[in-house]
């Protein structure tokens, strides 16, 4: 390449509070359109915004949780611009003293890993949203909807440190699984709780004077931010080629085309004439609060990870998968509480809970089988009452209609079989059957072998041990 991407983010993060940042209406989404709204909000004249503590314990988490500096003292401000959605003419922001600064996520590509600083990480308020429709006879109708006016965000602004699609999507999705974890949000794109604006600019290779950067505005998909900054790498080396030059511009993606589109033209800081917001004073936090915050955060992702591998014994897959989410990983870990050994409980969370999961489209604290339930069906296979084929049978009748994994296995008679006489009979009477295969294997044949050991299970309707049944047949076919 002649090229090289330069890219920053700019994730909005929408808190998880149960009302506003500045005053007491519901954030509860899917509301009949303007039913959550109240003076403040509406920006009329003479309603005061009161501050919502929990946001900023919200962004103390955020900040701790990406090594971020907090600041003593943060400061509101008014970003003042215009749009049909914004009530007030201006957002409630912070510019130049914000909660949380200086802060790095690291993360890995291919192998290789890499760290990418976070400049700040800053409290604000949402917009509104413009609603169109086009209503037969009538042409096109617009609308207004305030409900989101006033909801609580965090902004994260990543240094311009990616170099790749392929990288601002590891990091858009260590970010998110972070504050996630941290509870601080539900993490739904589509309702738009996590989205992105990706600022965009390529420099010749060998540079370091970066070139002029376009911002591709709300994304709220990982695929869709990978299209997005993909497509307007080309279309800036293209551009660029032939002769013409990038200018500062917003710009929309369009998942139907693949394309990104001109929306207007990209304002500097100064042309929101920020000023601190009259109407709010300074904000102090203690060392005490932040230490407080510090020692009520969850064990984070990438902790996690490493305990799962040195102290468990797990693979570096499993861990992965186990630690995807933070109830995921509470429910395997709720199983080695009951007492299943860390790898078992592994491979049953990962094979039989998961799959029976996204066949039925549950979330995994909706599972109908308690993790008490699975240790104790997985300690039924460590004794060797059930083989583990007998207990994918089990788990199956647990998931339909719950109950114990015993008495579902004494109520069933499907206790498995470890009597050498019995199981010696059936292999006996498979051999004497089938003598052709039996001189097969004798001649050299070995792969025979997996013939007479589904001929047993299947006589013994499953129940026969499997361990029992290899030593007896590699005993008996060797004669």
């Amino acid at each position: 390449m002649k090229y090289q991407p330069v890219i920053g983010l700019e994730v909005h993060v929408q808190l998880a509070t149960d009302t506003k940042i500045f005053c007491g209406c519901s954030t509860k989404f899917g509301a009949s359109p303007n039913s959550q709204t109240c003076p403040v909000c509406l920006g009329l004249p003479g309603a005061l915004p009161v501050l919502n503590k929990k946001v900023v314990e919200y962004a103390i988490k955020a900040g701790l949780a990406t090594d971020c500096a907090i600041a003593p003292r943060s400061v509101f401000a008014r970003k003042n611009y215009f749009y049909p959605d914004l009530p007030k003419g201006y957002q409630i922001s912070q510019y130049e003293l914000p909660i949380c600064e200086h802060g790095h996520l690291d993360i890995e590509v291919d192998g290789v890993g890499k760290r990418i600083g976070i400049t700040r990480i800053h409290m604000e308020e949402d917009a509104g949203k413009l609603v169109h429709a086009d209503t037969p006879g009538t042409g096109d109708d617009s609308g207004v909807d305030l409900n989101r006016a006033c909801t609580p965000l965090l902004e994260i602004v990543s240094e311009p440190d990616l170099r790749s699609a392929d990288e601002a999507v590891a990091y858009l999705k260590k970010l998110h699984q972070i504050v996630v974890y941290l509870g601080i949000t539900d993490g739904n794109m589509e309702e738009g709780s996590f989205r992105c604006d990706a600022n965009v600019s390529v420099m010749p290779v060998g540079s370091d004077t970066f070139g002029t950067r376009a911002e591709i505005k709300n994304v709220n998909s990982f695929k869709f931010v990978k299209q997005a900054i993909e497509y307007e790498i080309e279309r800036q080396i293209e551009l660029i080629e032939e002769g013409g030059k990038v200018v500062q511009e917003t710009r929309l993606f369009d998942p139907n085309n693949g394309e990104t589109r001109s929306m207007r033209g990209k304002e500097e800081a100064h042309d929101y004439r920020y000023f601190p917001d009259p109407d709010l004073v300074p904000l102090v936090i203690s060392d005490d609060w932040v230490e407080d915050t510090r020692l009520g955060l969850p064990e984070l992702p990438a902790v996690k990870l490493a305990r799962y591998q040195d102290e468990l014994g797990l693979p570096l897959y499993d861990a992965e998968v186990l630690t995807a989410t933070r109830e995921l990983a509470e429910y395997y870990e709720a199983c080695l509480a009951a007492g299943a050994p860390a790898k078992l409980a592994a491979n049953w969370v990962m094979g039989e809970v998961t799959r029976g999961l996204n066949d039925a489209g549950l979330a995994i604290t909706a599972c109908p089988v308690a993790p008490g339930q699975l240790a104790s069906l997985i300690a039924l296979i460590d004794k060797g009452t059930i083989s583990n084929k007998i207990a994918k049978t089990v788990f199956d009748e647990m998931w339909q209609n719950g109950g114990e994994p015993a008495e579902i296995v004494e109520k069933k008679g499907l206790v498995q079989v470890s009597d050498t006489g019995e199981i010696e009979k059936i292999i006996d009477e498979i051999m004497a059957a089938n003598m052709g295969q039996v001189e097969e294997y004798r001649g050299g044949k070995e792969k025979v072998f997996g013939f007479f050991v589904g001929q047993v299970m299947r006589a013994s309707k499953g129940k026969a041990n499997p361990a029992v049944v290899n030593d007896l047949l590699v005993a008996k076919l060797k004669r």
